[in-house]
């Protein structure tokens, strides 16, 4: 469904969820709230999804459909307000660490910048597994 979307979206979602565990094995040592932390990192990581998912389907709309700018621009806008609340949320209702999401969020960033190497990794594997069938007991 992702692919539908955008032909590199799978791959960023997937970036971003690598990012997220990455920064939660390493954050997790060093934090007194274990709880609160790694709430918090999965509410950034769970967000940054979403804004990637959401980028797509209005830069897809905005293309398709028209309004160009001025579309962009308010589901640009929409997005960064729906962050701001989840974050006032997180915070207000002590749902996880205000900072470890904001990290989980930069994973959206971080995803973007891995996603050429992500994408050549991938297709290696995929390399790997339509390889010629050999026998067994073959080299």
């Amino acid at each position: 469904m992702l692919k539908r979307l955008n032909k590199v979206l799978p791959e960023l979602v997937l970036g971003i969820l690598i990012y997220g565990v990455v920064v939660w094995t390493a954050g997790i040592w060093f934090v007194r709230d274990k709880l609160l932390f790694s709430t918090g990192v999965w509410i950034g990581v769970f967000l940054a999804i979403g804004m990637a998912i959401h980028m797509a389907v209005a830069i897809e709309d905005a293309v398709s459909i028209g309004g160009g700018r001025a579309k962009l621009a308010a589901m640009s806008l929409l997005r960064y307000i729906v962050v701001v609340l989840i974050f006032c949320g997180t915070a207000y209702f002590h749902l996880g660490d205000p900072i470890a999401a904001f990290l989980g969020v930069m994973g959206l960033k971080i995803a973007a910048y891995m996603q050429p190497f992500l994408h050549k990794v991938i297709l290696k594997i995929k390399r790997k597994g339509d390889g010629p069938l050999k026998k067994e007991g073959t080299k």
